[in-house]
């Protein structure tokens, strides 16, 4: 008796549907089914991070009919796997003949070609997809617990987590939904920042603090409820210790991922001011103490601390960074900010150079406002884990709303204003 054929199928099955039923009943009619299911990371790197976890997706797919096996492919790339298996087919829906994957559908067929398989491609289900699906569920939303413990599932799964300020529910809803195509794949935000700046700005407030917490929570819960994707919340000093641990349990149960804390005393002021900035560091062991206090208010181990330093802003130097850095790490941070108001990335690169040599380190943060000019690439490379793009929504939105008033006083209608303005279909279809 003749062995069986064997039979290739990559999946991600984040949401299982009947097109996923289809492929797999044609793939089990030619032979034994291998199943190469994408890791979370490899998912992550052209596509939102998975709803279900690579363990959650293996045990689905293994209780499916014809399913014969399960193993990882760790990259979008299906050929190492592909002159490792030499399956005598490969089945995969006729959908990615056009867009994205265009390429990847080429270069599987070149490497079945090397030993005679075969590429079977069953037509697209129609009225069905995982677009859809996902859109479904941003509409349901998600519960506290899910989100919450989605920005360390991202730290897993990718190099570079990139994060986006937020300050209402619309601005929130941007980034969302928000992709744009870039090197042959689609790219998309993957968290959300809500930074005190912002949010005080567009309540009409300076940023000194002003704005309490209770006030705060009012955007949080517009951003949360019509969002999916993790949020980073932006503490300032955290207050007292006592203060401190009150926000944290309560962010911690609207399902914020991460609140990140900066190591300053006295009245706040915007650390990119340039004149009149005498902002003073606190102790390390006052900041070291708050940490503390974090750390052992918060319920799950989801929830991360994450400890900003202000040395390079400060003027007291890498050193002191350091010194600092390493204090806020044992006293139970679970990740590093590390900012800077110079115009080049020079000293965050020395930094990021130092930082690496410490003998225990955690996720490294970086806020390129005054250094726009460094990729995320090199970013990457340099050991960071989180990039944050901090105040460029509310930033971009007030020259747009500003030049639209002064056009329609400008004529005194509203005509030459609509050119600057998105189609109302446009704004309703978002919502």
């Amino acid at each position: 008796m003749n062995d069986p054929k064997t039979v290739y199928v990559g999946m991600s099955a984040d949401l299982i549907h009947p097109g996923h039923l289809n492929i797999l009943s044609t793939a089990r009619g030619l032979g034994r089914v291998v199943v190469w299911l994408l890791t979370d990371a490899a998912i992550a790197s052209y596509k939102r991070l998975p709803h279900m976890t690579y363990e959650q997706r293996k045990a689905v797919v293994e209780n499916l009919k014809g399913v014969d096996e399960v193993v990882p492919q760790e990259s979008l790339d299906y050929v190492p796997n592909l002159r490792r298996l030499k399956p005598d087919f490969v089945v995969h829906g006729d959908d990615w003949k056009e867009g994205v994957q265009r390429e990847t559908r080429q270069r599987v067929i070149d490497a079945l070609a090397e030993w005679g398989g075969e590429l079977v491609e069953p037509a697209y289900t129609p009225g069905i997809s995982s677009t859809m699906l996902n859109k479904a569920i941003r509409e349901v939303g998600v519960t506290p617990d899910i989100r919450r413990l989605r920005l360390r599932r991202l730290l897993h799964a990718k190099a570079l987590v990139r994060a986006m300020e937020v300050h209402n529910g619309l601005s929130g809803l941007i980034v969302e939904t928000c992709k744009a195509a870039a090197a042959g794949r689609t790219e998309e935000f993957d968290a959300m920042w809500l930074s005190s700046l912002t949010d005080s700005t567009a309540k009409g407030k300076p940023d000194i603090e002003c704005v309490d917490l209770t006030s705060r929570l009012h955007a949080v819960n517009d951003i949360l409820e019509v969002t999916t994707k993790p949020l980073i919340y932006d503490g300032d000093s955290g207050g007292r210790p006592e203060h401190f641990a009150y926000m944290v349990r309560t962010l911690e149960r609207l399902g914020v991922s991460a609140v990140i804390i900066e190591d300053k005393t006295g009245l706040k002021r915007n650390s990119l001011l340039e004149e009149g900035n005498d902002q003073k560091q606190a102790p390390i062991a006052g900041m070291a103490e708050r940490i503390q206090a974090g750390k052992t208010a918060q319920v799950s181990d989801d929830f991360m601390v994450i400890a900003r330093c202000e040395s390079l802003i400060t003027g007291a130097g890498q050193a002191d960074a350091l010194e600092r850095v390493k204090a806020y790490i044992e006293a139970g941070a679970d990740g590093i900010m590390i900012h800077s108001k110079a115009r080049t990335p020079d000293e965050i690169a020395a930094f990021c150079r130092a930082y690496a040599d410490l003998p225990r380190r955690v996720p490294l943060v970086a806020v390129p406002s005054t250094y726009p000019q460094i990729t995320e690439g090199e970013l990457a490379e340099l050991g960071v884990n989180i990039v944050i793009y901090a105040n460029h929504m509310l930033r971009s939105a007030y020259p747009a709303m500003r030049r639209t008033a002064e056009t329609i006083l400008e004529h005194g209608r509203a005509l030459e204003a609509d050119a600057l303005c998105a189609p109302i279909s446009e704004i309703l279809s978002l919502i």
